[in-house]
């Protein structure tokens, strides 16, 4: 139903107005790419529709303001890490008095924030015992490590199209034939990750009893719900489904909570009431600050202490120099007790209610064979319909060039979503007003793209 040369035109259109917009962007990306590899501080900064990075100059709540001097409606929120909002005041004010009054942020000495972390995070996901990260990629690591220990098992059973960061044994999908194959464009893999790893489509309990009954596999590490490539919601039954049979063929089961995160106070684990081994997450808990951390169940910590041999204090392979350091504990103790409380996420997740009404609206208006798709505080829109039933649907429904256009002209208009893709998250400091731009600005590019 797209006219693809008009989509061509109106795309280069924006693109120009971008250029002409953001000077002082394109300098700056211009004098990095002799100084940075891939002209950026971490390469995947280069996802951009438009050709080049904007470049920040300050942000607050709800809102970034780029070098060029244009202030944005962000529902990016740093593709959830800001989820809190951009520098809340109470993390602002407990990193302040770490870092400046108290002093220390590596010191390798526990500080009483762990302790009141740790029992907020089992309270919200219902796994008791926690140890800390910077980021949820190395939780997801440990965690992986942990079950292997436990197990006995070598392999790590993944869902085609997860997102688990940059863990070699979650860079592997589905194939077009069914095979299971290394992620296209897996950079450097120490192994082949078919020999660390199984895969299954998301919402696939006949393909998951298949891998499982290998009776290899020491954990099942998912997302409750499938979200960077795209939101894919279980289909009913299907997360009981995937406890049992764990349970019946004796692997763990982990949930990565990082982006799913959004579903409420303790995630999709809490909201939906789920009973995993260990918890992983990341990103959103520190407020912005690099933090991170795994949850184990109380059955997990007990047969890991009892294992004699395990050197999880020096140098086993689980740990780092400045992980639950005195700062980002702090930053995620504020964060958690103040800021991504109960009643802002029915203030948040009301919003992204009101976001995916106002898709879906325009959708219907022009007759478009799009979806919306919400989970909690998170929405995120698709070309197709109905809305994809797991990663491979999922990746197969993309169309880059018409994100690119939304997203350029989204941005030229003052709103930004998440490059990689048409996510929209609100946080504590969102308004109705941020979420109706959206709207207005969303309606004008389809009706220009429809007309």
């Amino acid at each position: 139903m797209i006219d693809r040369r008009r989509l061509g035109t109106l795309l280069e259109r924006e693109r120009k107005s971008f250029r002409e917009r953001n000077p002082r962007s394109a300098a700056a990306y211009e004098q990095a790419r002799g100084r940075l590899f891939g002209g950026v501080p971490m390469t995947w900064m280069n996802k951009t529709a438009a050709g080049f990075p904007l470049y920040l100059a300050s942000a607050r709540g709800a809102r970034v303001t780029d070098v060029d001097g244009h202030e944005y409606v962000d529902l990016c929120l740093g593709d959830t890490g800001a989820m809190a909002g951009h520098s809340p005041k109470a993390a602002v004010d407990a990193v302040a008095e770490r870092y400046g009054v108290l002093g220390g942020a590596a010191v390798m000495m526990p500080t009483e924030d762990a302790a009141w972390v740790g029992g907020e995070l089992g309270q919200r996901f219902g796994v008791p015992y926690w140890s800390f990260s910077l980021t949820a990629t190395d939780a997801n690591r440990w965690a992986i490590r942990l079950a292997r220990a436990v197990t006995g098992r070598p392999k790590i059973l993944v869902n085609s199209y997860c997102y688990h960061g940059s863990v070699d044994e979650v860079l592997l999908v589905v194939g077009p034939d069914g095979e299971q194959v290394s992620r296209e464009g897996n950079v450097g893999a120490p192994v082949d990750p078919t020999v660390t790893s199984r895969v299954v489509e998301f919402n696939d309990l006949a393909g998951l009893e298949r891998e499982l009954a290998h009776g290899d596999v020491a954990a099942v590490l998912m997302e409750p719900a499938l979200t960077n490539i795209g939101i894919v919601l279980p289909e009913p039954g299907y997360l009981d489904g995937v406890r049992e049979l764990t349970r019946r063929y004796g692997s763990l089961l982990i949930n990565d909570e990082t982006h799913t995160f959004s579903a409420g106070p303790g995630g999709c684990t809490a909201a939906w009431g789920l009973s995993p081994d260990i918890v992983t997450i990341g990103k959103a808990i520190g407020g912005g600050i690099p933090s991170g951390g795994y949850g184990l169940s109380a059955e997990v910590a007990a047969r890991l202490e009892s294992m004699s041999g395990l050197d999880l204090i020096d140098m086993g392979g689980v740990g780092g120099t400045l992980a639950g350091n005195a700062l980002s504990v702090a930053a995620m103790r504020a964060t958690l007790e103040h800021v991504l409380t109960p009643a802002a996420f029915d203030h948040m997740t009301a919003l992204a209610g009101r976001f995916t009404g106002g898709v879906q609206q325009v959708i219907d208006d022009h007759g478009l064979p799009w979806s919306v798709t919400q989970l909690g505080a998170r929405a995120e829109y698709r070309f197709t319909d109905p809305a994809p039933r797991d990663g491979g649907e999922s990746n197969a429904a993309a169309d880059p060039d018409l994100d690119d256009y939304l997203h350029v002209y989204l941005a030229n208009r003052g709103v930004l979503l998440t490059p990689f893709h048409n996510m929209a998250l609100m946080c504590p400091d969102t308004t109705e007003a941020d979420v109706d731009r959206h709207q207005e600005v969303f309606a004008a590019a389809v009706a220009e793209l429809a007309a």
